[in-house]
């Protein structure tokens, strides 16, 4: 399912979002918002995502949470994947509502080559 609306409720207005592909970073909703509907362009069809070894710390009205997230469907013009990425969200409670204020999204890069490991496997 590709439901833009859901997906933003999940972010503070504020968000700071470091990603895959360039810019160093997405500030803001609007600039969000904009990169997940770009992304969503780029798949034929639902976008699989599977989550593993998610783990939460929280205190308070701050809660750090890391996963890995493997993202799986058919690219447009391509082939059917599935790819694992690390991925840590800075969450802030506001309202009585857990919102992420920073998402953090990485592949390993292997340092001879400066090539994005995109086969690695939890």
């Amino acid at each position: 399912m590709k439901d833009i609306e859901r997906l933003m409720s999940c972010y503070s207005p504020d968000v700071v979002y470091f990603d895959l592909v360039p810019p160093l970073q997405y500030v803001g909703s609007a600039a969000l918002r904009g990169r997940f509907l770009h992304w969503f362009d780029g798949w034929e069809g639902g976008i699989g995502q599977e989550v593993q070894d998610l783990k939460v710390l929280a205190s308070g009205d701050v809660a750090i949470a890391s996963m890995l997230i493997r993202a799986t469907g058919t690219v447009k013009n391509g082939p059917e994947v599935g790819r694992w990425v690390r991925t840590t969200d800075g969450c802030r409670r506001s309202n009585g509502r857990w919102l992420i204020v920073h998402e953090h999204v990485s592949l390993p890069v292997d340092m001879a080559t400066g090539s994005a490991a995109m086969d690695l496997v939890p």
